[in-house]
């Protein structure tokens, strides 16, 4: 079965992962056989080995106009229990800022997180950041709670199992999540964020209505997890009914990550568009990643929704919220950044500054510069 091709044109991909600094080739790859415009790099920083940020950045710079990044945040003085330190979340937001960082990624809000950072975002640590970003309008990619088998040792997927995201009493649960995140936006109401993965509310689509209709700065993004068009194919008239109704926060993205195959990233792709443009009744073809799961595992059912609302999921309302083209990298800006994120990793790992990402990033923007 051949992957299924959008039929339109402008698509932003508003949720990718970039990993080594050795994928940038593959990335152009990857973008050009789905046929995409652009891509939003949203990149997790991991402080002990100085990656994540910086080879995004290398895409921003070494690509103009082509990828958004949203930065994560370093908290490697906090993990390492001050035995380094790093900026304070508001240093680094301006930091991100000046080096033409498009936006913030949170993975804080991931079970797996909270079992590494034990810190709720409603926690004294986080106050001035949230204040921060909502007075600069920066927007978000925010990870808040996992599906919920996930909490369920029986529904638990292999894969997931495999990676660690099988969950007990002993961690944080997903109501807990949604009630940090009510508080603080009951704090910051003007903050400006796209939940991804639907904020794994793919099962509650009057709860979901509930929540865009009390925050209307709030979007979801369409990554899949695959239960989500599990979920979301169960009752397709009414799934279709919504994404109608709340056209304009609703956006584009697929969790495709560099280190797809350049089929997968196109199957994966493709099956985002099939379930939203056709009126097709399927299951996940051959040929994807492991993390879409076996053919025989669900029904897809279509939503053939109208051009004009393909429109605004593809392309308009991310630009509404993050621009309608990236922000220019300050070179300067990020070569800093970068050999400080190496120092970070050199001194919480040992390895030498020069063999971390961050640097090797840091030694390609020289030449760019």
């Amino acid at each position: 079965m051949e992957a299924w091709q959008s039929r339109m044109d402008g698509i932003i991909d508003a949720h990718v992962h970039m990993g080594s600094l050795t994928d940038a080739a593959h990335v152009n790859n990857i973008l050009e056989a789905v046929r995409l415009e652009k891509m939003g790099l949203v990149s997790i920083q991991d402080p002990a080995h100085g990656s994540g940020l910086p080879q995004s950045l290398y895409m921003k710079g070494r690509y103009p106009g082509t990828f958004y990044v949203f930065a994560g945040l370093n908290h490697g003085q906090q993990l390492s229990g001050g035995r380094v330190t790093a900026p304070s979340l508001v240093a680094q937001v301006e930091s991100f800022r000046k080096m033409g960082c498009d936006g913030i990624k949170m993975i804080e809000g991931k079970p797996t997180s909270r079992q590494t950072l034990d810190i709720p975002v409603t926690d004294t640590y986080f106050a001035d950041y949230w204040a921060r970003v909502e007075d600069l309008g920066v927007p978000l990619v925010w990870h808040v709670g996992d599906p919920e088998e996930f909490w369920n040792p029986e529904q638990l997927p292999e894969w997931a199992r495999k990676r660690g995201w099988g969950y007990s009493a002993a961690d944080v649960q997903k109501e807990e999540l949604y009630a940090e995140v009510d508080e603080v936006l009951a704090r910051h109401p003007n903050l400006r964020i796209i939940f991804a993965h639907f904020y794994f509310l793919s099962a509650d689509l009057a709860r979901a209505a509930r929540f865009f209709d009390a925050h209307p700065h709030i979007y979801f993004d369409l990554t899949p997890g695959i239960e989500m068009l599990y979920n979301l194919s169960r009752d397709a008239q009414t799934t279709r009914d919504f994404f109608l109704k709340y056209a304009d926060r609703i956006v584009f993205g697929t969790d495709i990550s560099s280190r797809n195959a350049v089929t997968e990233a196109v199957f994966r792709a493709g099956i985002i568009f099939r379930w939203l443009e056709s009126d097709a009744t399927f299951r996940v073809p051959d040929g994807v990643d492991v993390l879409l799961g076996k053919p025989e595992d669900g029904i897809i059912r279509g939503l053939s929704l109208p051009d004009a609302v393909l429109e605004r999921i593809y392309r308009l309302n991310y630009t509404r919220l993050v621009g309608a083209k990236p922000r220019s990298l300050s070179l300067s800006h990020a070569i800093a950044e970068c050999t400080r994120i190496g120092s970070i990793a050199r001194r919480l790992s040992g390895m030498p500054a020069e063999d971390t990402e961050a640097v090797r990033v840091a030694r390609k923007l020289e030449v760019l510069s």
